[in-house]
């Protein structure tokens, strides 16, 4: 698992740290693993010219430090600064070293626009989202094929991770030190991050994590395994409210990846003509309600379809949301939702329904944009509403706990871009449902969940276009290749 921990926690662990170390060891650590990670990246590239932007915190005394390194190697080195004071003791050493400082007024810019590689430092997670108005014409004159290495993160973007600003950095790498942050996890940020790398300085964040990412090693730990004394109904009963007359493949493919995830049994509840389809693509799904530990709402469910057993079908999705069995809503089914509910609830939108859901029961018009733009917020928003853990399918999935949990947000980001098709929710779906229905919980399953089925996505992509039954049709085999890892 990949833990991270917010800026004021890592602040106070450095400090603590600093205060056993002799002074300038933890900059000296941090420095020295920043140049070898940039002399790692430069090796390719012949006579190459760095550039440094720093900015007046520590993140700057570091890419200062880290261009010394690299200018007494022989690396030709510029450093580039604003009207602030820098760190004196890593400009004094980039100037033995050979590295220039070209300060305001001076050809900064003319200096970006002529590197190969480029060190991020002008602010580090004690700043604030944004850039600094000096710093901006640098950023826009970094060349398209400069390789661009951001210290500790992409300045500009917020520490957090909560949104991304547009007009700051994007790195093709980011060197962090010590421990992970938000930024570098969360949907809204981890774009601007690029490739991470951490470089081990010997800090410790007491405390559990703010984020966290469960990682393929993490499978085997979670997964529910069957043992000799189990059957079918003690491994987990999915109930499954899907599709329609005019949607009838998400049931289709919801109960496949139920069945493919090792579910005991399916029963499923549907009209005709999905019913039909069902019976002939999934024959181990049993037809029509009855006991189950746990319900998937919603894949393809129209609320207002009159057409023939629709009506039947939607009083038997009410009736899973009224009980007191976990309960998984997606699509359809979270237009069923009025307020929380006491069981465990797992809402799976991707960022349009979020924003219906959120216009709906919080009363005020919220877009798709603003979701996008502030993924974490709106799911915090929309888990108060309902009570509800909250899954915000994307390129990275985002799973919030409820408020009061205590628990950490988690994000997830394993599959390919070619799985942003039609059907792929409806896979989620029915694998997410077989972990709520074997017991665990909405946190654990939906991250769980999200990883298998990202982690099928990619084993099933053949280097272009995917479909979503491929997916769903490759779980057992991820399944167990990830089993295997323990």
């Amino acid at each position: 698992m990949i833990s991270a921990f917010g800026a004021d926690r890592v602040r106070a662990a450095e400090a603590a740290l600093m205060s056993r170390l002799p002074e300038g060891e933890l900059m000296r650590r941090a420095s020295t693993g920043l140049a070898e990670v940039v002399r790692a990246r430069l090796a390719d590239r012949r006579a190459p010219r760095v550039v440094a932007l720093v900015g007046p915190g520590n993140n700057g005394g570091d890419a200062l430090y880290a261009v010394a390194h690299l200018a007494a190697l022989g690396v030709a080195c510029t450093v580039v600064h604003g009207p602030w004071r820098v760190h004196e003791g890593g400009a004094a050493a980039a100037v033995a070293a050979g590295a220039p400082l070209l300060g305001p007024g001076e050809d900064a810019v003319a200096a970006v626009a002529a590197s190969d590689l480029v060190v991020d430092g002008v602010l580090g997670i004690g700043g604030r989202p944004g850039l600094p108005r000096e710093a901006r014409p640098w950023v826009e004159a970094v060349p398209d094929g400069a390789y661009v290495v951001g210290v500790d993160l992409p300045s500009g973007q917020d520490p957090g991770g909560e949104a991304l600003d547009p007009d700051g950095v994007f790195a093709d790498e980011t060197v962090t030190f010590g421990v992970v942050k938000p930024v570098h996890l969360l949907p809204a940020t981890e774009p601007a991050v690029g490739r991470l790398t951490v470089v081990d300085i010997g800090l410790d964040v007491p405390g559990g994590a703010d984020v966290e990412r469960l990682t393929r090693d993490d499978v085997a730990r979670l997964w529910p395994v069957p043992g000799a004394h189990d059957d079918k109904y003690s491994r987990g009963v999915l109930g499954v409210v899907a599709g329609g007359e005019d949607y009838t493949g998400a049931p289709v493919l919801c109960c496949t990846a139920a069945v493919s995830a090792g579910v005991g049994m399916v029963r499923y509840v549907g009209t005709p003509t999905p019913e039909s389809l069902v019976r002939s693509a999934v024959p181990e799904v049993v037809m029509g309600p009855g006991r189950v530990q746990a319900w998937v709402v919603g894949p393809g469910l129209d609320p207002r379809s009159r057409a023939r057993g629709s009506a039947a079908q939607l009083d038997v999705a009410r009736e899973a949301v009224a009980s007191d069995l976990p309960v998984l809503l997606d699509a359809g089914g979270l237009d069923l939702l009025d307020g929380p509910r006491e069981a465990p609830t797992l809402l799976t939108p991707h960022a349009g329904e979020l924003a219906r859901l959120l216009s709906r029961l919080g009363g005020s018009e919220v877009t798709r944009e603003e979701v996008t733009r502030e993924p974490l917020r709106h799911a915090r928003a929309a888990g108060e509403l309902a009570g509800a853990t909250v899954l915000l399918k994307g390129s990275t999935t985002l799973v919030v706990p409820p408020p009061g949990s205590g628990g950490p947000v988690r994000s997830e980001d394993d599959a390919p871009a070619w799985l942003a098709t039609a059907g792929a929710g409806d896979v989620l779906a029915g694998v997410v449902g077989t972990l709520l229905a074997a017991g665990l919980g909405p946190l654990d399953a939906g991250s769980l969940g999200a990883l298998v089925h990202g982690v099928a996505a990619d084993r099933a992509n053949p280097g272009g276009p995917l479909r979503a039954l491929a997916v769903a049709h490759g779980i057992p085999g991820t399944v167990a290749d990830l089993l295997r890892r323990l």
